[in-house]
């Protein structure tokens, strides 16, 4: 399952001027607000028609401008999540995710959608008694058995708090994991798109200006300036060794050595995607001793990238995995870094949260 568009609409003395082939898994596009997120989905839902644009989803045509093909928003076999769930306030739990049903092209059980997002102890409530978590879930319950093939996803998370947004993400792996769809993911929260990402789309100004793996985006010191430098990190794949080293801490197995991190709650065994972010990695030319950081990572510098003010976006391998350094012109003058240079990367065991941490994504999706 594929989608491809190409879209092309102005808005004001905005114009959105896109196309991409996007692969199998969760397609996430990043951008401040106002770079065109929300017109792109809206476009491939059927709810934008744009000035000129193609959307092919699996080899169906969904629009073609030159054609004058347009399939109405009902017919075109889209799941739409919203940042607000818009759920009916007057069903119950089980009336609002089986309402989706009424769009479905064929008849769905609705019992592998109520375990994959664990909606069973909810089926009586009425939304009024939802958490901002569940309510969620009940709108992607009801996406998904309107039978769609594919789901959108507009900062589904956004109106959550932490603590929601701890309790929804796992979910969504599953989901991403187990319902074989694709789907395009909204976001300007870097925490998810981290976890939930397959491929990963920069936006800025109505263009896309990166796309590509989520891993190579995240580790390419030029995306920096459109990651932000808040948000500039790396994702590092890892294996729980062990869940509980007898001191809160877990241990990981990752390709370049293990990795000690606060308490991960996933089983022994289990494969892993960790968010580290780039101002939480230290370089060192020599193996350091006598340090209270855990984590010391052998690597080898890619590339450097200067910025306008006085930092440098160092690129990294450690093993097969892709870090990336954010250090001051300075520190790299001093070190005498190098494209090709070993050093070391020093990370803090407490500097990696428990929601940078998520399931990896299987390996038949990605």
């Amino acid at each position: 399952m594929s989608l491809q568009f190409e879209l092309a609409h102005r808005l004001g003395d905005f114009q959105l001027d896109v196309a991409l082939d996007a692969p199998r898994g969760v397609t996430a596009l990043f951008g401040p607000s106002g770079s065109g997120k929300t017109s792109l989905v809206n476009a491939i839902a059927g709810l934008l028609r744009p000035d000129q644009g193609r959307v092919v989803l699996d080899g169906r045509v969904l629009l073609d401008t030159e054609a004058n093909i347009f399939v109405p928003p009902h017919q075109r076999r889209i799941g739409y999540v919203f940042q607000d769930a818009r759920l009916f306030p007057h069903l119950s739990v089980r009336d609002n995710v089986t309402y989706g049903l009424r769009f479905a092209a064929r008849t769905l059980p609705i019992e592998p959608v109520v375990d994959l997002l664990g909606l069973g102890g909810l089926l009586g409530r009425m939304p009024a008694r939802l958490s901002g978590g569940e309510t969620q879930r009940v709108a992607l319950g009801r996406a998904l058995l309107s039978d769609p093939q594919m789901l959108l996803m507009d900062e589904p998370l956004a109106a959550l708090d932490t603590a929601r947004k701890d309790e929804i993400l796992p979910y969504l792996e599953r989901l991403r994991d187990e319902a074989g769809l694709p789907i395009l993911y909204v976001s300007h929260a870097m925490v998810e798109v981290a976890r939930l990402a397959t491929t990963l789309v920069l936006l800025r100004d109505g263009r896309i200006t990166r796309a590509g793996p989520v891993a190579e985006v995240l580790s390419d010191p030029e995306a920096v300036r459109d990651l932000g430098v808040r948000d500039a990190g790396a994702i590092l794949e890892a294996t729980v060794q062990k869940r509980d080293a007898g001191d809160g801490l877990s241990v990981l197995a990752s390709s370049a050595g293990h990795l000690f991190l606060p308490m991960v709650d996933l089983p022994e065994g289990a494969l892993v995607r960790v968010r580290i972010q780039a101002s939480d990695v230290i370089l060192s030319k020599e193996r350091p001793e006598g340090l209270s950081a855990l984590n010391v990572l052998p690597a080898t510098i890619k590339t450097l990238h200067e910025g306008a003010g006085p930092g440098v976006a160092v690129a990294l391998m450690s093993g097969e995995d892709r870090l990336i350094a954010r250090i001051t012109r300075r520190s790299a003058k001093a070190l005498e870094l190098r494209e090709g240079s070993r050093c070391f990367a020093v990370i803090k065991t407490v500097s990696v949260a428990p929601v940078d941490v998520g399931g990896q994504i299987a390996p038949e999706v990605g």
